[in-house]
């Protein structure tokens, strides 16, 4: 069960409704929203009375939730949710650019991608400083260097920033520097993460794991929710199948069933699922095509020499048509480039 509570309801309203059903021995979980609270039950319900719980102080409505993933969940909340980071919606009225380095290497290569993004319509700076790699000898990011550098890309830049956190050791380091924390496919099911960044007090991007059922991406959202975030955007990134063509086997599918879902955004990440630079714009076609909230992707002033997955990459004369993709598709579905309420 779900209560939902109204934005009128006050810390008094709250208290009241925690005490009535910690007293029927039913445990709940607070999420706030930029929009809206929600009080998620866990245990045994049928002793608290909807008609009695509709009608105290501040509840907008009550709401019995059959899936495992309650707070996440579209029967929790029918309207499908908008994420703002940084004042950049991600929600169902936009489609959003997210673009910058996949690592963090020096200031200016930083400042040079970022510059790249903006002018092909990002309003959102992605980089990472900490890199989980596959092998322990590759490039593994410059840590709280990079997040300097970050801070003072947006510093210059006006981009808000979108960076991955590795270890829940690190998530209040991070989340002093950056504006969105990304939790990347690797550690989808890090649960002790996952906790922590639900609490850390900054919006977050969950990529799918990368042999996650749609579920298993949905439940890891939810233990995000049940530490009081309901600030998520999920992050479609390809998983791993026979096909050895790609990188990763882009579902795009995943989107609207996510959103069918679940109200929580839903963006794309064509740059790692297709793994190739040729790749990137007719997956982020496809990705807008079929309803995605946004999309994430790799820029580089001088891919040859990147340190992470320079072959996926994109360079000055992609990033012109990137724009042209940005511009064009979105009204073409009745939605606005989000760069264009921020310009």
């Amino acid at each position: 069960m779900v209560i939902v509570m109204g934005p009128e309801a006050t810390g008094n309203d709250l208290a009241s409704i925690l005490a009535l059903v910690e007293a029927a021995g039913v445990e709940a979980f607070v999420s706030r929203g930029v929009q809206r609270t929600i009080v998620g039950l866990v245990g045994d319900v049928t002793q608290l009375d909807q008609g009695n719980l509709r009608g105290m102080p501040g509840v907008r409505d009550v709401v019995r939730v059959s899936t495992p993933y309650k707070l996440v969940s579209r029967e929790n909340h029918p309207e499908r949710s908008t994420v703002h980071v940084g004042g950049v919606p991600i929600g169902p009225d936009t489609v959003t650019l997210i673009a910058g380095p996949c690592a963090v290497e020096t200031p200016q290569q930083t400042l040079e991608a970022a510059l790249m993004a903006r002018k092909a319509g990002a309003t959102l700076l992605r980089g990472g400083a900490f890199k989980p790699r596959t092998s322990p000898y590759a490039f593994q990011g410059l840590g709280e260097a990079g997040l300097r550098i970050l801070a003072e890309v947006r510093e210059e830049t006006g981009l808000p920033v979108v960076t991955e956190v590795v270890d829940a050791h690190d998530v209040d380091l991070v989340a002093s520097y950056a504006d969105m924390l990304q939790v990347g496919t690797r550690n989808a099911q890090n649960f002790a993460l996952l906790q922590a960044v639900g609490a850390a007090g900054r919006p977050v991007m969950l990529k799918r794991g990368m042999s996650a059922t749609i579920e298993e991406w949905l439940m890891a959202a939810e233990y995000i929710a049940q530490r009081g975030n309901l600030d998520i955007v999920l992050c479609e990134r390809g998983i791993r199948t026979f096909e050895t063509a790609t990188r990763n086997t882009l579902d795009v599918s995943a989107v609207p069933v996510a959103q069918r879902l679940s109200h929580l955004p839903v963006i794309v990440d064509p740059s790692h699922s297709g793994g190739h630079r040729d790749l990137v714009l007719p997956l982020t076609r496809a990705a807008i095509g079929a309803g995605a909230d946004g999309v994430i992707i790799d820029v580089h002033a001088h891919p040859e020499q990147a340190l992470v997955d320079g072959p996926q990459a994109l360079v000055d004369g992609d990033l012109e048509l990137l724009a042209g993709v940005m511009r064009d598709f979105p009204p073409l579905l009745g939605r606005t480039p989000a760069g264009t309420l921020t310009a």
